[in-house]
């Protein structure tokens, strides 16, 4: 009674450290055998007066759900310090841990686990690659939280006295002398009996016949052979060298609130600690009579059980004699070697509707189950897609957006190829969605074409007017390569007529005269009709800074015909297509992606291809959404909506602005605006696109491809898993690496959702007829020709609009020679 209350009042003085290994945590066997040496010299750091049961530390191996395997110590509290500085160093971290407290179960085994075998033989060294504590992780893998599973083991290490490891080696020895004597004798009696066994043979006899010896002689003299010395070394074993030799408990508790799942973990964490059997192993203590085991969870042994869980005491049987080095698998967390499964806690389950979560795919666990797991939106800054085509890229990106979509975000995807709006038109087709989709399509198919319409150039959204002259400039630069030291004039000139007609635009917009607006395509106007400019630069003059005036009446004129045609050419071609005539040649269109963002609109682009008018009109849809996005400053950042643009082909995209693409993965995140972008080679995009979206991607993925091509994402994840695996996928297979909580996760195999099985109840095909007449009605769809006539037909409105607004007499410039004074 002494000793227990004296060991409670010690039991109570207890500290715990949990141990979180990081990704590459890869320890050699010299850091984990001193971090053995470590717990073994913490087990003693106790008051003198404290019992032998109390002396110990425990590695507590736990799975309830929140982690796979969490590592935890638990020891005296004088060994605290001593245990938070590890061997491994930064590779792991060390929290204070605090006490855990379970819910009761309805169900609850228990065993404990005692060396069986030869006493004194090692158990199997077992190889840190893969990592020994596989087996165990792998038994606890399809532990379901919600079902109340509970898997725990506890190994207690335990300084022996010497008295004990004594008293341990006279009884092997005894135990030897005993064997050896024992078949000394059985050696002697086989010996007697093949003695008299030859004497009684007719042989024998017949040979004493020859030799004339009947009856005289006596039997034959048998030498018994005598016990052999029994040599220490190979009696004691492992016990024969006192270094590094502790004592050991190892308890397991299972259990569950649903019947028959406890007893079937209990036999899964059994088979797994027989890899760890050799010439000894571990057996759970205790007999079996029929169907029926007394062990730990039976009279008289559950109370000493419970005693022991409850408050911590190593009472080890006394075959658990082990050496650190027999430890190695235990005395660590898990490792880099370690294939860890993925919890509930570690990705997120998908749920329709909920705006938080952002759908991933279809992950397939080790026990079968398959569930949609998700990302949290708001740390979903950035998506990079990688593989070849048809591999699911685009099926995994529209049913991500289509379940954006139903949670109420907004959205923008640009499709060069147009194939994603008829994939997912039947799942947008519901009444709540129709007021919110917009269809921006450059293709204009069929015998009726309707066309949507955006003026950059328009001021009637409130623009800011040296952003919309940048943005502008900016896309042409990026289509055409123009720089400073390629094309300064082409620059300069294009950058002072559209800073006019913007002017112009904003004068129009201040007399209520938005329709009166200039388009791109009387750049071409201003530069080569004397009369036009005249007109221009009249109305705009109270609208431009004197630099830009003083430009155009000294610097102008002086400009040779020749250098407007670089400037002419693309316009001209713009102008030569009647689909980008009709879509860029309205005074006030309806395009506007800031407005998109703020209402959580759907926005789906389809540019109409990737040849040169084609990247011109990316450029300037590119650079537009890049100067609205920025123009959200304006706006504090807890009041601006999230939105997403999707970029399929990035290939095509960037090849008309690739470093207004990389601007977009280094911004955006500041402005709520979060892109994902798929393409089939990451290695053809522009450098400076590439460093930005493998830099801040916070989900990396990629389908089969050849080697050469999945290498570069690969390379990200450490080669694991390697280019010959990620290649061998099947269709709609991706590996990919996900932001969870700050911390990444994976790289995972993940099975890409497909919109006929993820979202079947959300088809609609009877409605999309409907859904494509609202989207091109919200996005201002008219018909080609009727938008081509109107586009004609402008210039004669601005000429009407500047013929009004021309002030009567002009102020005349003139130009002073400086005197010089000397």
């Amino acid at each position: 009674m002494v000793v227990r209350r004296l060991a409670r009042k010690a039991s109570a003085e207890r500290m715990a450290l949990e141990l979180v290994p990081s990704r590459h945590f890869d320890p050699g066997l010299e850091e984990i055998f001193r971090r053995g040496v470590q717990l073994a010299r913490a087990s003693t750091s106790m008051p003198w007066w404290a019992p032998r049961r109390t002396k110990a530390v425990q590695i507590r191996l736990r799975a309830d759900g929140s982690s796979p395997l969490r590592y935890r110590i638990e020891g005296p509290a004088g060994g605290e310090r001593l245990l938070s500085i590890t061997p491994f160093g930064p590779a792991v971290t060390v929290n204070r841990a605090r006490p855990l407290v379970d819910e009761p179960r309805k169900h609850v085994v228990r065993a404990e686990f005692i060396l069986r075998g030869k006493p004194t033989a090692p158990l199997r060294e077992v190889p840190l690659a893969p990592d020994p504590l596989q087996p165990l992780i792998d038994a606890v893998t399809d532990l379901r939280a919600q079902l109340g599973d509970l898997a725990e083991i506890r190994l207690d290490i335990q300084r022996a006295p010497k008295w004990a490891l004594r008293a341990r080696r006279l009884q092997l020895m005894a135990g030897a002398r005993r064997t050896e004597r024992r078949e000394a004798q059985r050696a002697a009696r086989w010996v007697r009996h093949d003695a008299t066994g030859i004497e009684d043979s007719l042989t024998w006899q017949l040979q004493q016949l020859v030799a004339g010896k009947q009856g005289g002689g006596g039997r034959r003299l048998v030498m018994p052979p005598a016990p052999r010395r029994v040599d220490p070394a190979d009696a004691l074993g492992k016990l024969a060298e006192d270094d590094h030799l502790v004592r050991v408990q190892l308890l397991v508790l299972c259990a569950s609130n649903t019947e028959g799942r406890a007893q079937a973990r209990l036999a899964q964490i059994q088979a797994a600690l027989d890899v760890f059997g050799g010439g000894s192993r571990w057996a759970m203590r205790g007999w079996r009579v029929g169907p029926w085991r007394f062990g730990a969870d039976r009279w008289p042994s559950r109370r000493g059980f419970e005693r022991r869980w409850t408050l911590g005491h190593c009472q080890p049987p006394r075959p658990n004699w082990v050496r650190l080095e027999e430890l190695t698998g235990l005395l660590k967390p898990p490792t880099v070697h370690c294939r860890l499964p993925l919890l509930a806690s570690d990705l997120p389950t998908f749920e329709y509707g909920d705006p938080e979560l952002l759908l991933q795919g279809i992950y397939r666990g080790p026990d079968g189950r398959s569930r949609l797991v998700a990302t949290y939106a708001k740390e979903t800054l950035f998506e990079v897609g990688v593989g070849k085509a048809g591999g699911g890229k685009t099926e995994r990106a529209l049913a991500q957006a289509i379940g954006w979509a139903h949670a109420g975000g907004g959205l923008m995807f640009v499709d060069p190829h147009r194939d994603s709006w008829p994939r997912a038109l039947p799942f947008l087709a519901h009444d709540h969605l129709m007021q919110r989709i917009a269809l921006i399509d450059l293709n204009a198919n069929g015998p009726a074409p309707q066309v949507s319409s955006w003026n950059p150039l328009g001021m009637h959204q409130g623009q800011a007017a040296h952003e919309v002259v940048e943005a502008v400039t900016d896309a042409y630069a990026a289509a055409l390569g123009w720089d400073d030291a390629s094309a300064p004039r082409a620059l300069t000139i294009l950058t002072a007529a559209l800073a006019v007609l913007v002017a112009v635009n904003e004068a129009a917009c201040a007399a209520g005269r938005p329709q009166d607006q200039a388009t791109i395509f009387h750049v071409r106007t201003l530069l080569t009709d004397p009369a036009f400019r005249t007109a221009v630069l009249a109305t705009a003059a109270g609208h431009l800074d004197e630099e830009t005036r003083s430009w155009w009446h000294t610097v102008f004129p002086t400009l040779p015909p020749d250098a407007f045609g670089v400037v002419l050419n693309p316009i001209a071609r713009l102008a030569a297509n009647p689909v980008t005539r009709a879509f860029l040649g309205q005074p006030a269109g309806v395009y506007n992606i800031r407005a998109a963002m703020d209402s959580r609109m759907i926005v789906w682009v389809c540019p109409g291809g990737n040849g040169p008018t084609d990247r011109l009109i990316t450029a300037l849809l590119a650079r537009d959404l890049l100067r609205a996005v920025r123009s959200r400053r304006d706006t504090p950042e807890d009041q601006r909506v999230p939105f997403r643009p999707y970029f399929d082909e990035l290939i095509t995209l960037t090849g008309a602005a690739p470093e207004t693409i990389a601007a977009m993965f280094e911004d955006f995140r500041k402005y709520k605006v979060h892109v994902h972008g798929m393409t089939q080679l990451l290695g053809r995009l522009p450098q400076a696109v590439r460093l930005s979206l493998v830099q801040n991607a916070s989900t990396l993925a990629s389908t089969a491809g050849s080697k050469s091509a999945v290498a570069a994402i690969t390379s990200e994840w450490g080669d694991n898993p390697s280019p010959d695996v990620v290649a061998a996928l099947d269709r709609f297979e991706h590996y990919m690496s996900l932001t969870v909580e700050g911390r990444r996760v994976g790289p995972v195999k993940i099975t890409g959702p497909h919109l006929d099985e993820v979202f079947a109840d959300y088809a609609r095909p009877g409605q999309a007829k409907a859904l494509e007449r609202a989207a091109r009605a919200t996005a201002g769809a008219a018909p080609l020709d009727q938008l081509t006539d109107q586009a004609e037909n402008q210039l004669t409105q601005v000429n009407d609009f500047l013929a009004q607004h021309t002030p009567d007499a002009q102020p005349t410039v003139r130009l002073q020679k400086k005197r010089k004074y000397k």
